[in-house]
């Protein structure tokens, strides 16, 4: 069984990495077509072209990107990688979109939602509470924690066991875990520091 189940994920893997060549394939044909387009000057097609590239492009991101996400700790399973508002696509072009994992509790009651946003306009809004220490005193239930030699927040609700710990990096990507029907605050915490800081600075890099 166990031999079955490595063949079946070798085979996943497989298949994910042909079906990312195909697409980076794709833009390679798209981008070759949409500068034909423009040396004969039809240069509304080749903009139609070389939009769809870009828009394979920001997928192949935002593929490598979930890839940043750090795996279940112990007593714990996670989902796939997905993204909301709008779309892989959308995450890279301004439009509020994000990447987000589901972790739940073997044979407990907790939850935790790790969500990864670049580039999104409530950044900039959330900014200035990373920025002023006041703002997070003032805050009874929320203080600040450390990510390597960084600062993120935290916000624990014992009474409700809900946590939410946030890390803007960069001053454009905010990583945040959201969790629920915790004991303690720690799941949260311990999710956002196993998160790979160097490949999500890599792959996002502009």
């Amino acid at each position: 069984m166990k031999r079955s189940m490595t063949l079946f994920a070798a085979g996943v893997l497989s298949l994910s990495g042909w079906a990312t060549q195909a697409l980076a394939d794709e833009v390679t044909e798209q981008i070759e077509l949409g500068l034909e387009l423009y040396q004969g000057e039809e240069y509304g097609a080749a903009i139609t072209e070389l939009e769809f590239a870009i828009s394979d492009i920001r997928k192949l991101m935002s593929a490598r990107i979930a890839e940043t996400f750090p795996d279940p700790p112990e007593g714990w399973s996670a989902a796939e990688v997905s993204t909301s508002g709008g779309g892989g696509a959308a995450m890279f072009g301004g439009r509020g979109s994000m990447l987000e994992r589901e972790y739940r509790q073997e044979g407990g009651e907790g939850r935790l939602t790790a969500q990864l946003m670049i580039d999104n306009p409530m950044i900039q809004a959330m900014s200035a509470m990373f920025s002023n220490p006041a703002l997070i005193a003032a805050q009874p239930d929320m203080e600040r924690i450390r990510i390597g030699r960084e600062s993120a927040i935290l916000k624990w609700d014992a009474d409700n066991g809900s946590a939410e710990a946030s890390f803007l990096m960069d001053g454009r990507i905010l990583m945040q875990v959201n969790g629920s029907g915790l004991a303690s605050e720690e799941p949260a915490v311990s999710l956002l520091k196993a998160w790979d800081l160097d490949a999500v600075r890599e792959q996002s890099a502009r």
